[in-house]
């Protein structure tokens, strides 16, 4: 894993609890509150980050930089003297972190990088980034039961040097007696893990692998991603819901209905619409799960990570224009009775 992570030597990588959210509560019950921390939010997770910030661990110190679905906040805000915490790739508005030119060599604070939908699946400046979790079902494939956590030598030095004002968690604790804990980074787990899913992520570890390595899986991302592009970018009906081109995903692919007699309804409207679009193609057991996110506007989200073969997105898109032109059909009738 660290291999394909192109991780350096000096980073420690572990085996933690709950998943990606297990890993990214560890860091910010483990490391905030020694100095101040800026949240970068502009999609669900990155707004569960925050809430935790705010009401469960009450930092009395926190600047916010926001932005709406579509939109990544000015990351350019970035104090480097205060800790940072963001998602690096939003999954649930299809929107991501372009580069990590803001990020300055010198900086003081810690880079805490929710990675889940990015890793394995684009690069990453990984050495400018302090904290880096995710889980391994989102761009490897297996189950999503556990998460991975690591730590640069600049968070580990925090970890032994600090003590968060605040109880820590049995799960979520890095160190004993203020020393890291490194038998979590050598195999040790904090809990009893199920020996079957780690056995199903060495299975697509070693996949990966045969592959061709970290550069294959960009280069089957980037193949996935050129084919939707395409497809939206001539078609009448459709849009990325990201505004700039340069921070769409390429994983998590998420789709504007931009047609008429789609943004002719009401919000609720809308997402009966979607799910309409959705449950036509569920039915004809074409795709599951192709609902925008819960909280995002109406919409579609196409998983295009490393996992997904090309030719099934080829398969899939006359389907997903099937679908709309069946519920504009319906739309219409419904409208004028005809």
């Amino acid at each position: 894993m660290r291999d394909l992570m192109g991780l350096p030597e000096n980073y420690y990588l572990g085996i933690v609890p709950a998943s990606d959210t297990g890993a990214v509560e560890m860091a910010m019950w483990s490391l905030l509150g020694e100095r101040g921390v800026d949240i970068f939010a502009w999609e669900a997770f990155g707004k569960t980050w925050l809430k935790d910030a705010v009401e469960e661990l009450r930092l009395p110190d926190i600047r916010v930089f926001e932005a709406p679905y579509g939109k990544l906040p000015d990351l350019q805000l970035a104090s480097p003297d205060r800790d940072v915490i963001l998602t690096w790739n939003g999954t649930a508005a299809g929107v991501r972190v372009p580069d990590g030119d803001w990020i300055g060599d010198d900086r003081e604070g810690l880079i805490i990088a929710d990675s889940t939908s990015a890793v394995f699946a684009f690069p990453m400046p990984v050495e400018k980034l302090d904290v880096i979790t995710f889980s391994w079902q989102k761009s490897l494939g297996g189950e999503g039961a556990h998460g991975v956590i690591a730590l640069s030598p600049k968070a580990v030095a925090r970890l032994e040097h600090y003590t968060p004002a605040w109880p820590v968690p049995k799960i979520f604790q890095l160190t004993r007696n203020n020393v890291l804990a490194r038998d979590i980074f050598a195999g040790a787990t904090i809990n009893t893990p199920s020996m079957l899913c780690v056995e199903d992520a060495l299975d697509a570890l070693k996949w990966a692998e045969e592959a061709g390595g970290r550069q294959a899986l960009f280069n089957r991302v980037e193949a996935n991603f050129g084919i939707l592009r395409a497809w939206i970018e001539n078609h009448q009906e459709l849009a990325f819901l990201a505004e700039d081109p340069a921070t769409v995903s390429p994983t998590s692919v998420t789709i504007r209905i931009t047609a008429d007699w789609f943004t002719a309804a009401d919000p609720a409207e809308q997402k009966r619409l979607a799910k309409r679009i959705t449950a036509l193609l569920d039915q004809e057991n074409v795709a599951k799960d192709i609902d925008g996110y819960r909280d995002a506007p109406p919409g579609l989200r196409i998983w295009a990570g490393p996992t997904v073969e090309a030719e099934d997105l080829r398969a899939l898109l006359p389907w997903v224009d099937w679908a709309l032109a069946q519920t504009k059909d319906e739309v219409q009738h419904e409208r004028t009775g005809e």
